[in-house]
C-alpha cells in the first residue's frame, strides 16, 4: 500500500508539477497559464517540486499522516451512513435509508451488503407507489430497476452472497413478471441453502408461473416431506394440488 502511495504521489508531482511548470512556466506561454504554473507551485512541498528520490520520500512524508487521517476518516463517515441507513430501513423508512445508502457506497463502493440494502429499500419505496402523481407507474419502474441493478451489483461484488439472490428472485416472480429470471437466481440459491422453505415456495412458484408443472410439483413435494412445521407441509400440499386441478382442466 506504502509503495502504490509513493508511486501515485511521485507520478502526481512529477507530472503535473515538474513538467506543468516546466512547459508552461520556462517557455513563455500565457498569462493564464504561467497564472496556473504559479498556483502548482505554491501547492508542492517548499514552493518548487522536490529534487530526486530522496525530495519525493520527504514530500511524501509531509502529506503521508494526513493522507491516512482522511482514508480513516471518510470510512468512518461510511460506516456511520451504513448504520444510518440500516436504521431507518429497519423503522420503514426506506426512501430516506435509500439516501443514507447512497452517501455509504459514495465512501465504500465494493461493500455488497449496501448494495442489497439498496435493493430491499429500493423495492419497498416501488411498492409504496400507489398512483398519487401522474408519472407514478415511471416512477416505480425506475425504484424497481434500482433495485434489480443494486442486487445484480451486490452479487458481482460477491458471488456467493445469498441474500440478493433471493431478493432478485422475489423481485423477478412478483413484481416484474420475469420467472425465467427468478428461476436462475433462485436455483443458485438452493445449491448454497438446501432447506430454506420460503425460497422454495417462491421456485416453485416460478416454475408454474412457467408452466412447467412437474418442475413445480416436485418441488412441493420435497417440501412437504421435508418440513417438520405442519402449516407448511399443508400449504405445499394445497398447491400441488392446485397445479393437479389445473391438469386436468
Amino acid at each position: 500500500m506504502k509503495k502504490l502511495k509513493d508511486f501515485l504521489i511521485a507520478i502526481l508531482i512529477l507530472a503535473a508539477v515538474g513538467l506543468l511548470i516546466y512547459f508552461l512556466y520556462e517557455r513563455g506561454s500565457t498569462r493564464t497559464n504561467r497564472e496556473l504554473a504559479k498556483r502548482m507551485i505554491e501547492l508542492s512541498p517548499r514552493g518548487g517540486p522536490p529534487e530526486g528520490i530522496d525530495g519525493l520520500r520527504r514530500a511524501i512524508a509531509l502529506y503521508e499522516d494526513q493522507i491516512e487521517r482522511n482514508v480513516r476518516e471518510g470510512a468512518q463517515t461510511g460506516v456511520y451512513w451504513k448504520i444510518l441507513g440500516t436504521r431507518l430501513a429497519d423503522k420503514g423508512q426506506h426512501r430516506d435509508a435509500l439516501e443514507a445508502f447512497e452517501r455509504a457506497i459514495y465512501y465504500n463502493s465494493e461493500d455488497p451488503f449496501l448494495y442489497y440494502y439498496t435493493g430491499v429499500s429500493a423495492a419497498v419505496v416501488a411498492k409504496e407507489i400507489v398512483g398519487f402523481s401522474a408519472n407514478a407507474e415511471a416512477e416505480k419502474a425506475r425504484f424497481y430497476k434500482l433495485s434489480e441493478n443494486s442486487y445484480l451489483r451486490a452479487l458481482e461484488l460477491d458471488i456467493t452472497y445469498t441474500r440478493p439472490m433471493y431478493g432478485l428472485g422475489i423481485l423477478y416472480v412478483f413484481e416484474l413478471d420475469r420467472p425465467q429470471d427468478a428461476v436462475v437466481q433462485l436455483e443458485r440459491y438452493m445449491q448454497i441453502i438446501t432447506s430454506d422453505y420460503a425460497a422454495m415456495f417462491v421456485l416453485a412458484r416460478a416454475y408454474y408461473d412457467l408452466k412447467d408443472f412437474s418442475r413445480a410439483t416436485e418441488i412441493y413435494d420435497r417440501i412437504a416431506e421435508r418440513a417438520k412445521d405442519k402449516n407448511i407441509k399443508e400449504e405445499a400440499l394445497r398447491n400441488k394440488d392446485i397445479i393437479q386441478e389445473r391438469l386436468y382442466e
